[in-house]
């Protein structure tokens, strides 16, 4: 019985964690492009 109670919040606490990893992800990749950018600019300069 308390199995069913828990399970929820357990599922709603892994879904919220991988969507904060995803996040994450996609900020790095924003940084990493941005950084990109800015030494492309400054070899070019």
């Amino acid at each position: 019985m308390k199995l069913l109670r828990i399970a929820p919040i357990v599922v709603l606490a892994c879904a919220l964690a991988l969507t904060a990893c995803a996040n994450t992800i996609r900020g790095v990749g924003k940084d990493v492009k941005s950084t990109a950018r800015a030494v492309k600019d400054t070899v070019a300069n």
